[in-house]
């Protein structure tokens, strides 16, 4: 009797046995994969990942660059709708700035009354390159800050030529701001087929919403209408009628209500501005010397004006070991 049971229960442990195994089996297989993921599978889990995040990013508040104009009396426009601070402006003190005493008086006047809340206009300057078109702007700006409290400075802006059609986000951006502000354009002028004055235009003038208030626009130029003389000549003999094409790039020019022209300086006004910046930065140098040492370096230059005068002041004050403070 007892060796039946023992058969018995052996034949049961038999089957049993199978079962379990099988059971184990199966568990293992649903708590870890069996084979590893392909590379495509994992690429479209990476993809779908870095969607996520970057929708995440999309919804999240944005910073409102609005909020940080008191940061500093000075931008750069990024089109991407950013104000980037400018701590430290590159500019020349406007007492420095010779043979411009007409157009300095002009501009300063204009900016002076557009800080005061009084009507003011737009302001073109153009002429001879290395004058100090885009000085004179940065320096009349500094000084009409000089006595004014923080809640009343002017605030200068650059946008830059290649992102002259992004400039109605800037005046949406700008106008609902308690500060007054001046968008600056250096070098501003338009070739070919170059559409993006109009965009220009709609602001300067001529636009639903316009100009606001707050905001005026400087900007220099080396041409008086801004656009090449081919482009208009192009446009003179393609036109079904020539008068009204010209008239129509010519427009752009007439937007800004002040113009003020800059020429070629003389050989006393460019000696001027070298005695100057030697006297500023306290140059020593004999004035026979220092003439001849200037007028042979405009003549290797080519040209007489406020920038080879600015860049000669900077190789003598190297070689006499003189430094430009402030620069």
């Amino acid at each position: 009797m007892p060796k039946k049971a023992k058969k018995s229960t052996s034949k049961t442990a038999r089957k049993i046995a199978p079962r379990a195994a099988a059971n184990s089996a199966a568990k293992a297989a649903t708590k870890s994969p069996v084979t590893p993921l392909d590379g495509t599978t994992a690429e479209r889990i990476a993809n779908a990942l870095e969607t996520i995040a970057s929708r995440l990013a999309a919804a999240s508040p944005a910073a409102d660059p609005a909020e940080s104009l008191s940061a500093a009396d000075a931008f750069v426009w990024h089109p991407d709708g950013r104000l980037a601070p400018v701590p430290r402006v590159s500019r020349v003190e406007i007492g420095l700035l010779k043979g411009v005493d007409r157009m300095r008086d002009i501009l300063i006047e204009n900016t002076e009354r557009f800080a005061d809340g009084l009507p003011a206009n737009n302001a073109l300057l153009w002429g001879a390159r290395g004058m100090g078109k885009s000085s004179l702007v940065k320096a009349a700006h500094a000084s009409i800050n000089v006595d004014r409290k923080p809640a009343d400075r002017l605030k200068l802006i650059e946008i830059h030529r290649e992102d002259i059609e992004s400039l109605p986000g800037l005046m949406e951006l700008l106008r609902s701001s308690s500060f007054r502000f001046i968008v600056f354009c250096d070098d501003l002028s338009f070739d070919g087929n170059d559409a993006s004055y109009k965009s220009l235009k709609a602001v300067l003038e001529g636009g639903i919403e316009g100009r606001p208030d707050n905001v005026i626009l400087y900007a220099t130029s080396n041409r008086r209408h801004l656009l090449a003389r081919e482009m208009i000549e192009n446009e003179r003999s393609t036109a079904i009628n020539p008068g009204e094409a010209v008239e129509e790039k010519v427009s752009l020019s007439d937007r800004f209500g002040l113009w003020l022209g800059f020429h070629r300086c003389s050989q006393d006004e460019y000696l001027a501005m070298v005695k100057g910046y030697c006297d500023h930065y306290g140059i020593k140098i004999a004035d026979d010397e220092l003439e001849r040492e200037a007028l042979e370096w405009s003549t290797t230059r080519g040209s007489r004006s406020g920038r080879v005068a600015w860049q000669y002041t900077q190789e003598l004050a190297g070689r006499l070991g003189v430094r430009l403070s402030g620069n």
